[in-house]
C-alpha cells in the first residue's frame, strides 16, 4: 500500500490469505477501510491433514505434487483446466523452505480474533461443503468481529473464490458501495 500511496484500503483475504488479512486488520486499523475474508480461517493451530506433505518437500518441487496438492480440497463446480494450470505455475515459483516456512508459521501464529478486536467493516464469505472450516468456526469468527456479516455460498467448498467468481465479485462490489 505504501508503494502505490494507498491511505488505506479493502482488504481481500481468500483462505490462509485471509488470515494474514485479519491480522493487518489488528496491526493497522486505520489502513484497513474494509474487510472481506473469503473461506478464511478463524484458527490455523493444529497440523492440518497435509503438513507432513509439506514437510517431506524438496527442491525443485515436482509439478505433479503441486498439481496434487490443489486435489486436496474437493470442489463443488467445475473450474476452467486454464486457471488450475496458472495455479500449478504460481506453486512451482516457491521454492520447498517457502511452502514449508510459511504453513509452519501460519499454523503457529496466534489466532487474530484471539489477541485483539477487529473494527473494520467485515464481509465473511464461507462455501457450506468446505471440508476444511467448519461452520462453527466461520459463525465464531463472525461472533468476534464486531459488525461483520457471514454469507453462504450454497454448494460451493473451501476454494469459493475459484468456484463462485462471479458472485464473490458482485458481493465484493456491493460491500464497497456499502462501505463507501
Amino acid at each position: 500500500m505504501d508503494a502505490v500511496g494507498l491511505a488505506s484500503a479493502v482488504l481481500v483475504g481468500s483462505s490462509s490469505g485471509g488470515y494474514v488479512a485479519q491480522q493487518v486488520a489488528l496491526d493497522s486499523p486505520d489502513r484497513v477501510a474494509g474487510l472481506v475474508l473469503v473461506g478464511s480461517p478463524r484458527s490455523l493451530h493444529g497440523r492440518p491433514a497435509f503438513a507432513a506433505e509439506v514437510e517431506r518437500l524438496d527442491d525443485p518441487v515436482d509439478p505433479a505434487w503441486v498439481r496434487g496438492s490443489l486435489t486436496w480440497v474437493p470442489r463443488q463446480h467445475d473450474v476452467p483446466d486454464s486457471f488450475v494450470e496458472a495455479r500449478v505455475q504460481d506453486g512451482l515459483r516457491l521454492p520447498a523452505h517457502v511452502w514449508r516456512d510459511t504453513l509452519r508459521g501460519l499454523c503457529a501464529a496466534p489466532v487474530p480474533t484471539e489477541t485483539g478486536t477487529i473494527s473494520a467493516p467485515t464481509l465473511i464469505i464461507w462455501g457450506d461443503h468446505d471440508d476444511l472450516l467448519p461452520r462453527a468456526d466461520q459463525q465464531a469468527m463472525a461472533a468476534a468481529i464486531p459488525g461483520s456479516r457471514l454469507v453462504v455460498y450454497d454448494d460451493t467448498g473451501h476454494l469459493v473464490v475459484w468456484e463462485q467468481p462471479e458472485r464473490v465479485a458482485t458481493d465484493l462490489t456491493a460491500f464497497m458501495k456499502a462501505s463507501s
